[in-house]
């Protein structure tokens, strides 16, 4: 898309500097990977957001959620049109007691394993398998993220958002989401500004015991100190895609500045300097030697997004 005046014009009538054209999204992702972004747009309020999605919608230019950047792989190339990324606004916890749990009612952009931290402390149950999942809670809703017998699903009450076309308020029901393996049925061009959680109360004490569980686990079976995006690959049906990965001999295979890990196959970690096209190349060759040796074809649970 090509950068047009009058687009950047109204939307740094609004935001000012928080509207970044030719943002370098290597920047904005954990994996440190991704070209530049049209334009990169950082809404602090729902009010702003809606105004983000208007001029877009008004400007024929695509509107690309980013999320905290977790869980995505950008090409090299960039992102063509507007990239949104929610700013501090969009940070809020209320909490909401009530008899035996609590309502608790999170921004798009909390941090999902802070927010597992902070319902430990007061004593509040439901989200300890989120410890150390560093995407935020809009992205978690969208891929139903979960670890160590937990997911999103579990706990959520209801979903705030806007028409991605309009701007117009949405609430829904989560009991309506269909919600399935590492995907949430979210309506088309929906946008989540919020999501409200149901916990319940700590009775027997033991959730700060599994939350420390859950870090030791993380700590002990995946790379620390090396940009990565976590699980590359969703697990097949009856077994792990690191078994897989690992069993085929590939732990430790690179491509340029990209490496299997040797601690947990089914991640990828940038050693410095790596580019898309390297993650990509080891993710091509895990599906491949896979398939060859067992028939089972794995599925990315890393987005690829942008051009490549």
């Amino acid at each position: 898309m090509e950068r047009r005046p009058d687009l950047l014009d109204a939307l740094r009538a609004r935001l000012g500097a928080r509207t970044r054209p030719a943002e370098p999204l290597a920047r904005h992702t954990s994996f440190r990977i991704g070209g530049p972004a049209d334009v990169l747009a950082i809404p602090d309020t729902p009010e702003e957001l809606a105004h983000v999605l208007r001029v877009a919608a008004d400007a024929g230019a695509r509107v690309v959620l980013l999320g905290g950047g977790s869980n995505i792989l950008v090409g090299d190339g960039g992102m063509r049109g507007v990239v949104v990324k929610l700013g501090r606004g969009f940070r809020r916890v209320d909490w909401m007691p009530s008899d035996g749990g609590a309502s608790m009612r999170a921004g798009a952009a909390v941090q999902l394993g802070r927010l597992a931290r902070d319902a430990v402390a007061r004593g509040l149950a439901g989200l300890e398998y989120a410890e150390g999942i560093p995407g935020t809670v809009g992205g978690a809703l969208f891929m139903n993220a979960g670890a160590y017998g937990g997911e999103v699903a579990e706990t959520v009450e209801a979903v705030e958002g806007l028409d991605g076309r309009t701007g117009e308020p949405r609430a829904i029901d989560g009991g309506t989401l269909g919600f399935r393996y590492r995907r949430a049925e979210l309506p088309h061009a929906f946008v989540v500004t919020a999501v409200r959680f149901r916990l319940r109360r700590d009775a027997d004490g033991d959730a700060a015991t599994r939350l420390d569980a859950v870090r030791a686990r993380r700590v002990a079976s995946q790379p620390q100190g090396r940009a990565n995006a976590g699980s590359v690959f969703k697990n097949p049906p009856g077994d792990h895609a690191g078994r897989l990965i690992e069993a085929a001999g590939l732990k430790g295979m690179r491509a340029g500045r990209a490496r299997i890990s040797e601690q947990h196959a089914n991640v990828i970690v940038n050693e410095g300097g790596a580019r898309a096209a390297d993650v990509k190349a080891l993710m091509d060759l895990a599906q491949r030697v896979v398939w060859e040796r067992n028939g089972v074809w794995l599925e990315p649970e890393v987005q690829l997004v942008g051009s490549w």
